[in-house]
């Protein structure tokens, strides 16, 4: 999903943070866990956007196949190098959600264009993503909250400028959003775990 970088509004939920950056996916990932609801039951879903056609579009489907590969069971991955979620079936893809899910809590994960100064960070916010909006294309927003990731510069011949991203640089991003989420994922299984055991010793006093 071809993408200008959406400039949303600063809150006390969104942060950034830049691939070399140290300790980036400690901060990726704590502010990630704060953002997901605390219900164990409520379903999580990441739908990754983009196509592998295009090198800056291909960090949503990097992202989603790293996920799979690290095999964060808690979470629900749409969208990958082999089953990529792009414009085409972006619509079918979020209606298929709604029907296999009970209220999702979906994260819209995909690549943007924004300032020379923010190439190579990712962002976590709250509210969705706008996929599409740099092209001129009219597909639906995506998420309760988005994580993007800035893989060049915007204000001239988007789709150009997608077309001729490094690689390296969308691998470097892609890598630090997977590897925060697999954190994020760590970190709350162990919470909720712990708090089962808690639950269970208290029980068995009583």
């Amino acid at each position: 999903m071809n993408l200008k970088s959406p400039f949303f509004e600063k809150t006390q939920h969104s942060t950034r943070v830049f691939h070399d950056e140290e300790s980036a996916t400690k901060k990726l990932s704590t502010q990630l866990l704060s953002l997901l609801p605390a219900q164990k039951d409520r379903p999580i879903v990441f739908v990754c956007i983009g196509t592998d056609r295009s090198t800056g579009d291909s960090l949503g489907p990097l992202v989603g196949t790293k996920l799979n590969e690290k095999k964060v069971s808690s979470f629900h991955i749409f969208g990958t190098l082999e089953e990529p979620v792009h414009a085409v079936n972006l619509k079918e893809t979020l209606k298929h959600i709604q029907k296999l899910f009970p209220n999702p809590f979906i994260i819209g994960i995909d690549a943007c264009l924004g300032r020379m100064k923010s190439v190579g960070s990712a962002s976590l916010g709250i509210g969705p993503v706008k996929p599409g909006a740099g092209v001129n294309k009219e597909l639906p927003p995506v998420g309760d909250i988005h994580i993007t990731g800035v893989v060049n510069v915007s204000g001239f011949m988007e789709f150009f400028v997608l077309q001729n991203t490094r690689l390296h640089l969308v691998m470097c991003i892609a890598d630090l959003i997977a590897k925060s989420i697999e954190t994020a994922h760590n970190e709350r299984e162990k919470e909720f775990n712990t708090s089962s055991v808690y639950q269970s010793v208290r029980h068995y006093k009583q």
